[in-house]
């Protein structure tokens, strides 16, 4: 029987749409306001979900409070009042668009925990806008 646990959490953070390889025209037409040059900020709201067998000995898919660990150390303290393009490495090369956000997020999550466990990221940028990400 496989069961899903999930942890919430969030973290606010500034970005700017654009590409660098674009003109500023082009990057408007995409991008809209979303292409400030001094950028604009979002209060993300992180669901991360862990679906798995429930471990006999323990009753648990997974600590939660492990799961919690992890994002606190590998997403919330990387991304939490930063601005997205110029403080996070992950993002010097990448638009930060939500759903390259949340691929991110599911990299940097995946290698801590175990790979019989199925991971899943849904972020909200806005309350009616969110992205889900299960690593395919």
């Amino acid at each position: 029987m496989k069961v899903t646990v999930s942890r919430k959490a969030h973290f606010n953070a500034a970005h700017r749409l654009y590409r660098k390889d674009w003109s500023m025209e082009k990057n408007d037409l995409v991008f809209g306001k979303c292409n400030n040059p001094n950028y604009h900020g979002h209060n993300y709201e992180l669901i991360v979900s862990v679906t798995g067998e429930i471990d006999q000995e323990t009753g648990f898919v997974m600590d939660v409070k492990i799961l919690s660990d992890l994002i606190k150390e590998h997403v919330e303290n990387a991304f939490d009042h930063k601005n997205l393009n110029l403080d996070v490495p992950d993002f010097i090369d990448l638009n930060p668009t939500a759903e390259n956000i949340a691929v991110v997020i599911w990299n940097k999550l995946r290698d801590h925990i175990k790979d019989s466990l199925d991971l899943e990221v849904v972020l909200y940028e806005t309350p009616r806008n969110f992205v889900t990400y299960k690593g395919n």
